[in-house]
């Protein structure tokens, strides 16, 4: 009866050592698993990153060139105003969000700067500020809203090219620029052709008379 025992305890401890092995094996795979997965990611994360960037700070005046999509036209549109966050430098979803005054009222709007519509982003001002976050220019206007301003290099700032975001600029632009060829031919071919229709008109008058 004690050797049954015994014997029985040795089985229990036998299999909770083979299934505390196995516990240990599935998670080894789970980790190299989410090991694998994360160098995936990071592979993907790097293919949607640009070549290079502006380094915009807090407390930047910025010109953000930005693409715009509406219907089947794209357009650029300029938003300027001041930089007052900078979120994640140097991920693939590192973000400024830029406040500017528009008829008295404040409007911010966040960018990322990896995103393929942000054509270009300029710097045009550089000011002294201690905080990352100036989340209390909200509450100022006029003189009071005003940064002491820094110098410094804005030709070496702003001298990063992104020559896919270059062609992608150049293209928006040669597409409005033919959309507004195509317009002034409509309206060139209309124009003639009402000329055409008025002079068949007087040359019909002047035949009967």
């Amino acid at each position: 009866m004690i050797h049954t025992f015994t014997s029985n305890i040795q089985g229990y401890r036998a299999i909770r050592n083979i299934s505390t092995a196995n516990s240990l094996l599935d998670l080894r795979g789970q980790i190299e698993y989410n090991w694998l997965d994360m160098e995936i990611i990071k592979e993907l994360e790097q293919t949607f990153k640009k070549g290079a960037v502006v380094d915009v700070r807090s407390g930047d005046t910025v010109k953000v060139h930005q693409k715009i999509k509406e219907g089947n036209k794209e357009r650029v549109q300029i938003f300027q105003g001041l930089v007052i966050r900078t979120d994640r430098k140097g991920s693939h979803t590192s973000r400024i969000t830029v406040r500017r005054i528009a008829s008295g009222v404040g409007v911010e709007k966040s960018f990322l700067l990896h995103s393929p519509l942000v054509l270009k982003i300029e710097v045009t001002k550089r000011s002294k500020v201690r905080r990352n976050y100036l989340s209390y220019m909200r509450k100022l206007t006029g003189k009071s809203a005003r940064l002491t301003s820094v110098d410094f290099d804005r030709h070496a700032v702003n001298n990063v090219r992104d020559l896919e975001a270059e062609k992608a600029e150049a293209e928006a632009k040669a597409a409005a620029a033919a959309e507004a060829d195509a317009k002034a031919a409509d309206k060139a071919a209309e124009e003639a052709e009402l000329t055409a229709k008025q002079q068949a008109v007087e040359e019909a008058h002047k035949a009967a008379a």
